[in-house]
């Protein structure tokens, strides 16, 4: 025992990146509460927010190339001490996270004086300090209980971040009740599902698991946690039809708190599942009893229609894009079910690049609340003349979600139909192309209400403060930049999917 801890003392500041990635902004949260000073909240949560993206990407260039590394916390151990262990897939997914947050930040400075009262400032951004901490936690955590807790931390900050839209409309307090309902569900049965697995292997450390499960895909109470498992992250994800509370929460949120979610909340949920599927209960479990042909497939195009139809008749830009982010978790469900190394490369792929391509989108909505007080089509008349930079940044995400080739979104859309023609589905990848389709339709009313309808009479060029255009811009850059420039995210989901497929178990 002596001998780890001097071994744990010896570490380099480098070692010890994995604790600091959730250390830092779990600091930072008390640290402004305790400062109490609304000119101080800001740049602290921005510089933790940079941190955190500096500590993500020296992580992800550690793993990048399939290497996996392990941190016991405490000097214990596993599978009897916490472990953070991080390899391709979830630095990828900390890199995403840590990256909208540092983004969104700068756009929250400007955007929260128009929708928050100055007062709510300090506390606001301990919440998003303590949200990014449970969000980060969740994804490097190698602890099967340690998700729960972290989810938990996450999941409660958000209802408070969600219901702080009700300085605008009273409407953001019934939507944060309806997630914490359907939240306190999917928790109930995630740790239900966790409690099974603990009762039938003695532990709780997600590689142990791994281990202690192999063989045992008979087993009821082995296949009953991985049901109550699946709803469970199911309602944290916003699967179909298990996503009534998102439109909501999504709507009457400050706009700020809506790109961020969009961005992060949901991808971290997908990647809790890809972690438990392909991870603790390993693919030949999963694909065992045709769980995802039978199961998952038919939800995930449930979803890219459903959801996609349901966005083609709103008419408020922010339920439109919650309805988009629906079906578009089909898509990232879809790749799942193809079970290979391709499929979830498009999973991967997607997860990222909806990731920046919906805060682009709901940055732009938060511009458009600014300026015209609300979302409404109606409300955005003319805003292509009247905001010409901040609807052309809008357009260019906008050409990302539809899946335009030149745009991040047509990388993984291709990936998606490639991965379909190779496992023989091919009626699967005329449905993706179809359901891009759909998307045509719902981002056309959009562009119409900018373009080609009349502004107000009398109303001026009134774009938004650069410190919500240059975010915007970055974001909507970022869209084009990613479908050009591949390298990153297929060599990251190459080398994830690999992992996820064999079940690595290598330490660095």
């Amino acid at each position: 025992m002596a001998a780890d801890a001097l071994n744990h003392a010896s570490m380099t500041l480098a070692d010890h990146l994995p604790i600091l990635q959730v250390l830092v902004p779990f600091v930072a949260a008390p640290l402004i509460v305790f400062i109490g000073s609304r000119s101080l909240a800001w740049p602290i949560a921005f510089v933790t927010s940079v941190a955190s993206l500096v500590v993500a990407a020296l992580l992800l260039a550690q793993v990048i190339d399939g290497d996996v590394i392990s941190y016991h916390i405490g000097g214990w151990a596993p599978p009897l001490g916490i472990e953070y262990r991080v390899d391709a897939t979830n630095a990828f997914v900390l890199l995403l996270i840590s990256g909208i947050s540092s983004v969104v930040l700068p756009f929250a400075r400007a955007s929260l004086a128009a929708e928050l009262p100055v007062r709510k400032h300090t506390l606001f951004y301990a919440l998003f300090m303590l949200c990014l901490t449970g969000l980060l936690g969740v994804v490097i955590t190698g602890d099967a209980f340690n998700v729960f807790v972290f989810l938990e931390i996450s999941s409660l900050s958000t209802y408070v971040l969600i219901a702080q839209g009700a300085s605008r409309d009273k409407r953001a307090l019934s939507a944060a009740y309806n997630y914490l309902i359907m939240g306190t569900i999917g928790a109930t049965f995630f740790v239900i599902g966790i409690g099974f697995l603990y009762m039938t292997t003695g532990t709780l450390n997600m590689a142990d698991l791994a281990v202690r499960l192999e063989g045992q895909g008979g087993n009821r109470t082995v296949q009953a946690a991985f049901a109550f498992i699946v709803v469970g992250i199911g309602l944290k994800a916003a699967i179909y039809p298990l996503h009534f509370w998102l439109p909501n929460a999504y709507t009457f949120a400050p706009s700020v708190v809506t790109a961020f979610l969009a961005a992060t909340a949901t991808k971290m949920a997908i990647y809790v599942l890809l972690r438990f599927m392909f991870t603790v209960f390993q693919p030949a479990f999963v694909d065992g009893g045709m769980t995802l042909e039978v199961i998952i497939l038919p939800f995930a195009i449930m979803a890219m229609f459903a959801a996609s139809l349901s966005a083609v008749f709103q008419r408020d830009l922010k339920r439109m894009l919650a309805y988009s982010s629906v079906a578009q978790i089909g898509y990232m469900l879809l790749g799942i079910t193809f079970l290979s190394e391709s499929g979830l490369m498009a999973t991967i792929v997607h997860l990222f690049n909806h990731g920046i391509t919906k805060a682009a989108l709901f940055m732009g909505v938060g511009c458009y609340v600014m300026r015209t007080g609300g979302g409404f089509y109606s409300q955005l008349s003319g805003a292509g003349k009247t905001m010409p930079w901040t609807s052309a940044a809008v357009v260019v995400a906008a050409l990302s979600l539809i899946g335009v080739p030149g745009t991040a979104g047509f990388i993984s859309k291709w990936l998606l139909i490639e991965a379909a023609l190779d496992r023989g589905w091919w009626f699967v990848a005329i449905l993706v192309v179809a359901s891009s389709l759909l998307a045509v339709i719902y981002v056309w009313r959009l562009i119409e209400a900018l373009y080609l309808s009349q502004p107000a009479e009398g109303a001026t060029v009134q774009e938004v403060p650069l410190g919500m255009l240059v975010p915007l811009w970055i974001m909507a850059g970022a869209c084009v930049y990613f479908g050009f420039d591949t390298d990153i995210t297929l060599s990251a989901s190459r080398a994830a999917a690999q992992g996820l497929l064999s079940g690595s178990v290598a330490v660095h």
